[in-house]
């Protein structure tokens, strides 16, 4: 498994004035479809493909949140859903994967300079809910990801990820003090995934 030697306990979340930070478990399918549904357009971008389709369900998305909670709970990858203060709406997700993910060993990685993909042990995503995104949500969930990053956790190194496409992250990013490590293309995705340190 690819976190299964990591020294610590996995993190239970983070809270702030905000928002909630918490794994995501297959009960949270409707908070999370409504997040997922609201937001679809920019999440293709995000994902580079046609998820979620038009006529997603509860019901599937539920089936996606049971994976990801195993997967959680085996070490192999970990999501957080990101809820306001209450825990009565999803504003996002947070997704934790290994760089030696699958995803990743059949990508073609560029290095920045002389940096090099091994000296860091895990990759983040994250989105927020479109309607959040007028209110800097996502600059706020970026800030406290970066301190719950280093300081609750102990991975090698780590990375923020998104897409060359998804210009509103990738601008957001551009204006903190995190820099271009690699360029990422998968195999069949039109545009380039950018990760940051």
């Amino acid at each position: 498994m690819p976190f299964e030697n990591l020294q610590s306990d996995v993190p239970e979340g983070l809270t702030t004035d905000g928002f909630t930070l918490r794994p995501i478990v297959a009960a949270d399918a409707e908070m999370d479809y409504a997040a997922v549904m609201e937001s679809r357009e920019y999440l293709r971008t995000w994902e580079q493909s046609s998820w979620p389709e038009d006529d997603f369900t509860v019901a599937a998305n539920r089936e996606d949140l049971e994976k990801l909670e195993q997967r959680h709970a085996n070490r192999q990858a970990f999501t957080y859903t990101v809820l306001n203060p209450a825990e009565t709406q999803c504003l996002g997700c947070v997704y934790i994967m290994s760089t030696d993910a699958k995803m990743f060993t059949g990508a073609r990685i560029s290095p920045v300079a002389d940096h090099k993909w091994e000296d860091y042990e895990a990759a983040v995503y994250f989105w927020v809910r479109k309607s959040h995104l007028a209110t800097a949500m996502d600059r706020e969930l970026l800030d406290s990801l970066r301190t719950w990053l280093a300081q609750a956790w102990n991975f090698r190194g780590h990375l923020i990820v998104t897409n060359e496409q998804f210009i509103q992250q990738v601008d957001m990013i551009r204006e903190t003090d995190l820099q271009l490590r690699f360029e990422v293309e998968e195999a069949g995705k039109p545009g380039r995934y950018l990760a940051y340190e």
